[in-house]
């Protein structure tokens, strides 16, 4: 019988660890009424089967309360338009019963009143989720000590909140997004917090744009101990690359799998502590890299060894011209990483307007791009690029052909109009060093698939 529950509530159930939808907590709901016996062996079994009492938008709470079994709450408000005063007495209601409140996803215009009655303690919470689009911090009073799950969005916690202190042992996921300048702290403050969390598996870290550059250089020169996190599988951070490696520096990941670095330009962009945070890991190693300019940001996509690893890293920045001398003191500091690719791919977004831009890049950029890639088989290259790269890859008066690209074997270009004359030079270099390199033609749609390197 209990198979068949568990059954019914999986087909309806889509597995996300901080989203909840109405079928997951209604699952039950029919079998309840499906005869007498059924009902009493469900709800004699609450734990078991994780049944809880959906209080969301169109729900008359105070009816569902008064006439339903004491079982733990989960508070689902997420919508752009005015909550009802029906609603809104709802919320209320539902966090005054702080014993039972198990789950709270808020995302509502004016949430701060509903967050500010959250100041006292709430024994089973397992999971917060809030989203704001105003300035609102967490009540300082507030107390969770089963907590697992925290995300916050634009809403930040105040310094000293016991949320990841005093209860942060049990913490599974952390995820503080969009920080205004108002919430930033230095990467010392959270790494004290972080050193609590050993059960930690996902870790979500960005900050809004107005972060002020020379604020995160001065407080990341602080020298905390040493935090390994022994169960985070995910990181994921955006803010500027001194706050990342003084972040970094002090965190050891052995078991992450899953990488998301979105820089913020500007210039000088060396990352040597990501590379040894990288490095690091048992999973993170890549044969495939694809390398995507756009607007307002280039990126880097790995194609990992393993199907369960990732690892993607953007650099946000203007003109194609900037973006071409980012990468290249990028991809300096991640050489040890990008040895290991066999395949690299460049590319950019049909939508892109700034290729005009690429006559500002000197050969000696394009060259700088493609060194780190020492052990690179295949290259693929995309229409607007293949020229001004191809035009780089011959080797300099007096250097060795090989310097450049030793193990290449195979490009695959998407034509664009270029002639023959583009790869003649570069290739009979090769031809002629023992090392030739075949040429092949690709569908310039396939560089929107990036699985068509696999």
């Amino acid at each position: 019988m209990f198979d068949l529950y568990r059954l019914a509530e999986s087909d309806q159930y889509e597995e996300n660890i901080l989203n909840v939808t109405w079928r997951r907590q209604r699952w039950w709901f029919k079998l309840v009424h499906v005869c007498r016996q059924w009902r009493n062996i469900i709800l004699e079994s609450p734990s078991r089967l994780d049944l809880h009492l959906l209080c969301t938008v169109g729900v008359p709470v105070a009816d569902m309360l008064a006439h339903s079994p004491l079982l733990p709450l989960t508070i689902y408000y997420r919508t752009d338009l005015e909550i009802t005063a029906e609603d809104e007495s709802g919320i209320f209601l539902a966090l005054s019963h702080r014993d039972r409140v198990h789950y709270v996803d808020l995302w509502t215009p004016n949430v701060e009143k509903f967050i500010s009655v959250m100041d006292d303690q709430f024994p089973i919470l397992e999971r917060i989720l809030i989203d704001s689009g105003t300035k609102v911090a967490l009540p300082v009073t507030i107390q969770a000590p089963n907590l697992r799950h925290l995300k916050l969005r634009t809403a930040y916690l105040p310094i000293g909140s016991p949320l990841i202190t005093t209860t942060a042992a049990g913490l599974v996921t952390l995820e503080l997004l969009n920080i205004p300048p108002w919430a930033y702290f230095p990467p010392s403050y959270i790494l004290t917090r972080l050193s609590l969390m050993a059960k930690l598996e996902r870790l979500s870290i960005t900050f809004h744009p107005r972060i002020r550059n020379r604020d995160v250089e001065r407080q990341s020169r602080q020298t905390p101990d040493v935090t390994t996190l022994p169960n985070l599988r995910r990181f994921l951070f955006r803010g500027r690359a001194t706050y990342l490696e003084g972040l970094v520096t002090w965190i050891s990941a052995p078991s992450l799998s899953i990488l998301c670095v979105k820089l913020f330009n500007p210039l000088p962009l060396t990352v040597p502590r990501l590379c040894q945070f990288i490095q690091s890991s048992e999973s993170l190693t890549f044969r495939t890299i694809q390398v995507t300019f756009r607007e307002p940001f280039v990126s880097l996509h790995a194609v990992p060894w393993k199907w369960d690893t990732s690892l993607m890293l953007q650099i946000k920045c203007g003109h194609i011209d900037w973006q071409v001398a980012s990468v290249v003191q990028f991809f300096g500091t991640l050489s040890p990483v990008l040895s290991s690719v066999e395949k690299v791919a460049f590319s950019y977004d049909e939508g892109y307007q700034q290729l005009e831009w690429l006559n500002n890049v000197d050969r000696s950029q394009w060259r700088g791009l493609l060194r780190p890639f020492t052990n690179a088989k295949t290259i693929h290259i995309k229409d607007s690029l293949i020229s001004r790269i191809f035009h780089s890859l011959p080797s300099d008066e007096g250097e060795p052909p090989l310097e450049l690209l030793p193990n290449l074997e195979e490009i695959g270009h998407s034509g664009g109009g270029n002639g023959p004359d583009t790869f003649t030079r570069f290739l009979d270099e090769r031809q002629v060093s023992g090392h030739p390199v075949s040429l092949r033609l690709v569908d310039p749609s396939m560089f929107d698939k990036p699985q068509y390197l696999y």
